[in-house]
């Protein structure tokens, strides 16, 4: 057994050895190493080595003295300890990324502009926020445990997605991963502050002043800009691809898609914004010439800046005055995943009892890291869609993605008032009215159109349909709209409720409905799902195409299987909901506690009625039965 005395011994050799350590050598406590040590000077780290390898020659007299020890809290122990949490030599991790390729193409003159980019980055953050970014231990703070990228590839297409953030080591799920000062991002106060409140006014928009502000820094002050470092690491709109951005010839890659149209609507919002703030007759360019010069404030310059603030910025909603949107040096750098649970946020610097009035941008990790593996964030539950034309890319396994499907009132709900006007068009045009006199007549459309008025909706709603699933309200709107006087019998439209099955006949037409728009929308594509395949699986003719036009051949074939897979699903509620018969009932003016064929099996009860719904909300029993 070992002495008090030789216990004492021990502790203050330990102590002695810690106190004799250089200033240069520092230690510091990592959150996942409880009462653990990090050590991160290389002579130390030579002089443990050698330490390990007298251990090694001396194993036997080591297991004695281990013994002796009591097996627990000896000196032995202490060293053992100390050697199995040494940290890696500093730039251990950036020679290993550099041996795997992520820090660039070689050593050509691209990669190393991306290097020294992120190495001003790190500089700038660490002087101008006091942002701990390196990996090695200082006083108070533990290595940083994430490493820029310069190069990330897609893990299903293999297609490049820029820089990201690696893993130094294994992160622990709600590890705190970056704190970043708001006062280094841009915001719509930084532009305000920039450029002069008199100039943007408060009631602004977001986007536009942050617009202005990042041509402003980037453009007009250059070398002289405080965000010189953060600008550039900022993408050119070639790196980044939006669709807004794109040629006709790479969006006719994406005909018959939903994008095309929401892009052509970008454009020309973007075009609208730029003349209205900047060059328009009269715009901030005519107000301001010295502030805001013509060849720098130009169209493609604000494409840049969209680019970037699409692609970026984040909305942070714990602010102290309400949210703000911002972009956040160093964070933006982060990839999106969505099955990622992780969102940037705010909040107010200092300890619990002492705030500083500061506020700042903070990430914790939503689940564990493995070393090298890349850092995720959630960009938000965004469709395949909404990625393409905002940030550039689609995700092949996307449990967000979806594809609007248009449904209207036109064609057997036409009005008997509207073919009428129709038919007298069509008549002083000479025209054939064939075509309107076979139409049929919907008694209901004006009914159907005012009540629509009413509730704010339009005669034409896009809606989205999922792989799995589609929104409640396209089927609330189809009954509304598959509505007859059987099914009325005198009752005004409002008197029914559309959350729940109007009759077996109306729910049919419903379904109908939605499998017919389903393959209205396929028919809008030139070319079929499997020759979309056949272009990808031909690996050497799909790298002939650019970047854009292969993520438009897979965003396009995606959609085309995600509504065969809405199809199918339709058509098989139909069949098993009893569904596909003639002659199915109709509300007749009432349909409370209405049970369709098959609905039994599929719930187990009736349906519920809306007094059940009212009593629930009110925290009643709602078993009637």
């Amino acid at each position: 057994m070992t002495s008090t005395a030789d216990k004492t011994s021990t502790i203050a050799v330990a102590l002695a050895f810690m106190l004799a350590v250089p200033t240069a050598t520092s230690f510091a406590f990592h959150p996942s190493m409880t009462g653990r040590h990090t050590v991160s000077t290389s002579s130390f780290r030579k002089k443990t080595i050698s330490t390990k390898q007298r251990t090694l020659r001396n194993k036997s007299s080591q297991s004695s003295a281990l013994g002796m020890a009591g097996g627990e809290g000896g000196e032995s122990e202490w060293a053992k300890a100390m050697l199995d949490n040494v940290g890696p030599a500093p730039g251990a991790f950036e020679k290993e990324m550099k041996m795997k390729g992520l820090l660039g193409r070689g050593n050509g003159p691209e990669g190393d502009a991306k290097l020294n980019a992120n190495a001003k980055l790190a500089d700038w953050l660490r002087d101008e926020g006091d942002v701990y970014l390196r990996d090695e231990s200082s006083w108070g703070e533990a290595p940083h445990p994430m490493a820029i990228s310069t190069t990330t590839v897609d893990e299903i297409t293999n297609e490049s997605s820029g820089r990201g953030l690696l893993a130094r080591r294994n992160i622990n799920q709600e590890d705190e991963l970056l704190k970043i000062p708001l006062k280094l991002c841009i915001t719509k106060k930084s532009a305000r502050k920039a450029l002069g409140k008199d100039v943007l006014p408060s009631d602004i928009n977001e986007y536009l002043a942050m617009a202005c502000q990042l041509i402003h820094e980037r453009y007009v002050m250059g070398d002289k800009s405080f965000y010189k470092d953060y600008l550039g690491v900022l993408p050119e709109v070639d790196e980044v691809n939006p669709t807004f951005t794109w040629s006709d010839e790479d969006l006719n890659f994406l005909e018959g898609s939903p994008v095309i149209a929401a892009t052509r609507s970008m454009q020309a919002k973007l075009k609208r914004e730029y003349d209205a703030l900047l060059g328009g007759e009269g715009a901030l360019c005519d107000q301001y010439p010295d502030k805001f010069p013509r060849d720098k404030f130009t169209f493609d310059n604000w494409l840049w800046a969209f680019t970037n603030l699409f692609s970026r910025a984040i909305r942070l909603r714990s602010m102290k005055q309400g949210e703000t949107l911002a972009m956040v040096p160093y964070a933006d750098l982060i990839n999106h995943s969505p099955y990622s649970g992780a969102y940037l946020d705010a909040r107010e610097t200092g300890d619990w009892l002492f705030k500083t009035g500061e506020e700042e941008v903070i990430l914790y990790a939503d689940r564990g890291y493995r070393r090298m593996e890349q850092i995720y964030i959630s960009y938000g539950p965004k469709s395949n869609s909404d990625l393409l034309l905002l940030y550039g890319f689609a995700l092949e396994r996307n449990p967000f993605n979806s594809v609007d499907v248009t449904v209207s009132i036109g064609g057997p709900l036409i009005g008997s008032a509207k073919k009428a006007a129709m038919e007298k068009e069509n008549t002083e045009k000479n025209d054939d009215i064939d075509d309107v006199n076979d139409m049929a007549v919907d008694p209901l459309a004006e009914q159907k159109m005012n009540f629509l008025n009413s509730a704010g909706r339009s005669n034409t709603v896009d809606f989205p349909c999922y792989a799995d699933r589609y929104p409640t309200e396209m089927l609330e709107y189809l009954r509304l709209m598959m509505m007859t006087p059987e099914d009325t019998r005198g009752k005004a439209l409002t008197a029914f409720d559309y959350t729940r099955t109007i009759s077996a006949a109306n729910e049919a037409a419903v379904l109908f409905s939605v499998v017919e728009a389903t393959q209205k929308q396929l028919e809008l594509y030139p070319n079929t799902e499997e020759e979309d395949a056949a272009i990808i699986k031909d690996k050497a003719l799909f790298r002939l195409l650019s970047y854009k036009q292969r993520m438009a051949v897979r965003h396009r074939r995606n959609e085309k299987r995600l509504l065969k897979r809405t199809i199918a699903a339709m058509e098989k509620q139909i069949r098993t909901r009893g569904l596909d018969m003639d002659n199915l009932e109709r509300a007749e003016g009432s349909t409370l506690g209405k049970v369709l064929p098959g609905e039994k099996e599929r719930f187990g009860t009736k349906q519920r009625t809306a007094l059940e719904d009212r009593l629930e909300k009110m925290g009643l029993p709602v078993d009637l039965r």
